[in-house]
């Protein structure tokens, strides 16, 4: 049987400059059902090479697979646009190879089986769950098994859309085997415009939170929707040797590790920062967390930005103990302050978000948003508009006050950095005025930019920077006039 995996030509947020890496959907899901037997595995990224649609169409049919996988499970470089294409290359897919079996899983799809099933005949499943369910479902697909008994993925079965048993999830990620990095063009890819060769990591899975508005709701089969609360982490041993095998058979020297939180477990982050210089591995990286697992790493610090670590990156959102608690962020104003202030003193540059959309926001709130985080002063801000994820809370709202329609979403627009629903109290044109505001004022503040490109962060973290402040035009013009970036 041969399987397929495709990933279309998109575009990347307006701030993010040239930044393309390994769709981890893919490598993950690859280098297991490889593990477990089916050897006949290819990934086209036209992404990374640059393919567009229709000669993408033209080399499937040349393949001329038996199964076609598409799909992601991060968010990192262009939101829900990139659902899009998905959709757009499972149709023109079909029309190409009619006989090959599409399958979708991943971002938002898992969380919409149905629904994603009901609205595009082009495609025959949805996985709903992870890795094993994927296998699962080849199995099925091979040996002519009931479909409808597949454990995590909904089918079509006599013309019926059939939701299989739920699958709990994988709980030893290390019984993952290696991503499957080998089925990329590991030398095409790039972050930031700037740093190459470059590659965006997965260590664990899910987050102890659940903010109101994550996109992690979408990950996960809709009947369990609180299973990204259980956070689930490759051992530091087991992330080590994936670094190695980047670092030494690829030459990747940044990497983005893109877990939601990858310090929630100080002792693990420790663990890998020793591991790392004790393995000699070179690589510069990033990562993401809330503001209190920054805090609660504050003494391992130093060791982090010996072993490599330039960019600590974490999610103000919103700007007052009331509002916080109101998304469930599970964070403290004092946490925000305290994580700039050990990050910098670090020499860890810091990129702060903020976001704007929520059901109650207003002009005034979102100025005192702004003007706070100003104040506390990030080395990069990123503005995100509340984009509902399905089964969110925030996604319950929007269709209560009917700001959104399902049935007819637009998902070009629906990349976090334009506005797609209004308020209590402000208009869709209001956000994006706003946003821009936002984005002019903290990047033309006197004097910031002389601060970043004096200080003693990694040149690296210097050139991120320049590429987001080249990019706040095209952000605006997003924003405020619809140009679509993704």
């Amino acid at each position: 049987m041969k399987i397929l995996f495709v990933m279309p030509k998109v575009g990347v947020w307006a701030t993010h400059g040239e930044h393309k890496a390994p769709n981890q959907l893919y490598a993950h899901w690859a280098s297991f059902v490889r593990e477990k037997g089916f050897e006949d595995i290819s990934v086209l990224d036209c992404r990374a090479l640059d393919i567009e649609m229709d000669k993408m169409v033209e080399e499937v049919k040349e393949i001329n697979p038996d199964i076609v996988v598409l799909g992601d499970m991060l968010h990192s470089y262009g939101g829900y646009a990139i659902v899009y294409y998905f959709l757009e290359s499972a149709k023109l897919i079909k029309k190409a190879v009619p006989k090959a079996k599409i399958i979708l899983g991943g971002l938002w799809f898992s969380a919409t089986p149905q629904e994603t099933l009901k609205k595009n005949p082009a495609v025959d499943f949805v996985v709903m769950a992870e890795e094993e369910s994927f296998y699962d479902l080849l199995i099925a697909i091979k040996d002519k098994k009931t479909l409808k008994d597949v454990a995590g993925v909904a089918s079509r079965v006599d013309s019926e859309i059939v939701l299989g048993p739920h699958k709990p999830l994988l709980e030893d990620l290390d019984k993952l085997p290696l991503p499957a990095y080998d089925l990329f063009p590991m030398d095409r890819y790039v972050g930031h415009t700037h740093w190459k060769p470059f590659v965006e990591v997965v260590s664990s899975r899910g987050c102890p939170s659940a903010c109101t508005f994550c996109y992690e709701w979408d990950q996960y089969d809709p009947r369990s929707p609180s299973d990204f609360l259980k956070w689930r982490a490759k051992s530091p041993e087991r992330v080590i040797e994936e670094l190695e095998l980047l670092y030494r058979k690829y030459g990747v020297r940044v990497i983005v590790i893109q877990d939601d939180n990858f310090n929630v477990n100080p002792k693990r982050v420790e663990k890998f920062c020793k591991l790392k210089l004790d393995k000699d591995i070179p690589i510069k990286w990033v990562s993401l967390g809330r503001a209190v697992d920054w805090v609660n790493c504050e003494e391992i610090l130093p060791l982090m930005k010996q072993s490599g670590l330039f960019i600590g990156v974490f999610g103000i959102e919103v700007t007052t103990p009331e509002e916080l608690k109101k998304i469930a962020k599970g964070i403290t104003i004092e946490q925000v302050k305290k994580t700039i202030e050990i990050l910098r003193k670090n020499n860890v540059a810091v990129v702060a978000d903020i976001m704007m959309g929520f059901d109650y926001d207003n002009e005034a709130i979102i100025k005192q948003r702004f003007e706070f985080t100003d104040s506390v002063d990030p080395d990069i801000l990123w503005i995100g508009y509340v984009t509902p994820a399905p089964n969110s809370p925030m996604w319950k709202i929007a269709l209560k006050n009917k700001w959104i329609d399902p049935e007819n979403i637009n998902f070009l627009y629906w990349d976090f950095l334009h506005p797609v629903m209004p308020t209590n109290h402000l208009s869709i044109d209001d956000l994006g005025r706003l946003g821009a505001w936002c984005m002019r004022e903290f990047y033309s503040k006197p004097g910031r930019i002389e601060r970043i490109m004096s200080s003693k962060f990694d040149e690296l973290a210097k050139l991120c920077f320049l590429d987001v402040m080249r990019g706040v035009s095209r952000w605006e013009a997003g924003a405020t006039k619809g140009q679509k970036h993704i």
